[in-house]
């Protein structure tokens, strides 16, 4: 959630905000409303139990009093104290009242509060999917007619080498399920392996996390908002899976306060992820491109806020060092402003050439979440300043079947194998091309 005191001091930054992400601005005012009826509904409580406890105070001293009276005092201070103890009713009432009141007022602007996404970072570029920057091009697109050969895309060359199973994925599970099978299967954990190690040395401690999470977890992360509906959520349990390792990553020191001296705390966490893909119909149902399950490496950083721009490029840079070692073509965009999620004040996409469909396409994200998590997950730092949120970023390091897409398309050969990038022989036994098993 953002902090309230942006948005009391600054709600102009917020409204455009949300104007930028093509989200509603008048929740803005309706919080602002919300949260001065709260501060009023607090301090009129808090007045009231002061003077419960006054009273309280008082009564017990002339308690004390009535005790030490001698025989003629008493009568007096008998009075007394049975005149304060008739308020004491009425004000008891009158608290609880209050505390009602205030409760009520704190779930309404918690509510409001919620609905609000992050404030996005001012250099991100305004608009819809389609209004990107362009960041970066990296590498140049093979030439296969120049070389003779006629381009096949993944699935054609993944049932030819045995290494994607689609209709038996669909047989046992539906649409957008598969497996990997033989050479596949041993793709897949030479992809891992290899980020798990460029990302160990990078200083990244490894973590294998739940894939099921509660859902404090997933509201904490920001995905039960506009995300929700690519939610898988099990009713029985109420238990979510999660879309990201991001989610029990983030979740992992959720109401802890940690050293800003410790940061930044970087963690790699490898997990399966599962997704709907609501409102996904007729798009990527060829093949693995757009599945509802598939296994992923993301990075995770707790970083001290004002280092988290810095470690936004850091983690785009180990992105990019991971698809370099892959050889294969891609391009870095900014995100425009209406295609960033909830939690993301800025967010860059890697995109890998995918030569059967003849364009770019989204292998990896990397989000500055700045403070956004922190504070609905209750994660702080102590400095030099006291107790405060630290800032959260994320970053996939490699999403399998999107990445199997891009190599095995970018890697084809002639002959029907497919070239194995250097980086990756020593994780496939030294092999130099990927062929039937």
């Amino acid at each position: 959630m953002i902090d309230l005191k942006l948005l009391r001091d600054d709600p102009d930054r917020v409204r455009e905000s949300q104007r930028r992400r093509g989200e509603d601005p008048s929740v803005v005012d309706r919080l602002l409303d919300a949260d001065e009826l709260r501060r009023a509904a607090e301090t009129s409580f808090a007045a009231l139990r002061g003077e419960q406890n006054a009273l309280s105070k008082h009564i017990g001293h002339l308690q004390g009093r009535l005790k030490k009276a001698a025989d003629g005092e008493k009568e007096q201070a008998q009075a007394e104290l049975d005149a304060a103890m008739a308020g004491t009713s009425d004000l008891a009432e009158r608290v609880r009242a209050a505390d009602a009141r205030r409760v009520a007022a704190e779930t309404d602007a918690t509510a409001l509060l919620s609905q609000l996404s992050n404030v996005i970072d001012p250099h991100a570029p305004v608009g819809g999917e389609d209004d990107f920057v362009l960041v970066e091009l990296v590498g140049t697109p093979r030439d296969f007619a120049a070389e003779g050969i006629t381009v096949r895309d993944h699935v054609e060359i993944g049932e030819a080498l045995g290494a994607i199973d689609i209709e038996r994925g669909a047989k046992v599970s539906g649409s957008r399920f598969y497996y990997l099978t033989g050479i596949g299967a041993l793709l897949e954990f030479a992809l891992v392996n290899h980020a798990i190690a460029l990302a160990c040395g990078n200083g990244f401690t490894p973590v294998i996390p739940p894939a099921l999470v509660k859902p404090s977890a997933m509201e904490g992360t920001g995905f039960l908002g506009q995300a929700s509906e690519n939610v898988y959520r099990l009713e029985a349990d109420d238990m979510y899976l999660v879309g990201t390792a991001e989610v029990p990553l983030a979740a992992y020191h959720s109401d802890e306060i940690l050293e800003a001296t410790s940061l930044p705390r970087r963690y790699v966490g490898y997990s399966p992820c599962f997704r709907r893909e609501a409102g996904s119909g007729g798009r990527d149902t060829r093949g693995i491109f757009r599945v509802h399950w598939f296994d992923k490496v993301e990075m995770f950083t707790y970083s001290h806020p004002d280092d988290a721009e810095n470690e936004h490029a850091r983690l785009l840079g180990w992105e990019k060092q991971y698809f370099d070692s892959l050889e294969i073509p891609y391009r870095v965009i900014d995100v425009a402003s209406g295609d960033l999620g909830a939690s993301a004040a800025r967010k860059f996409d890697i995109e890998a050439w995918v030569p059967s469909q003849e364009r770019y396409r989204e292998v990896t994200s990397t989000s500055n979440c700045t403070e956004f998590q922190a504070r609905r997950l209750r994660i702080r730092m102590r400095d030099e300043d006291g107790v405060r949120p630290l800032a959260t970023l994320n970053g996939t390091l490699v999403a399998i079947t999107r990445t199997i897409v891009a190599l095995l398309e970018n890697h084809q050969q002639a002959d029907g194998s497919v070239r194995v990038p250097v980086a990756l022989r020593p994780y496939l036994g030294g092999r130099e091309v990927l062929t039937p098993l």
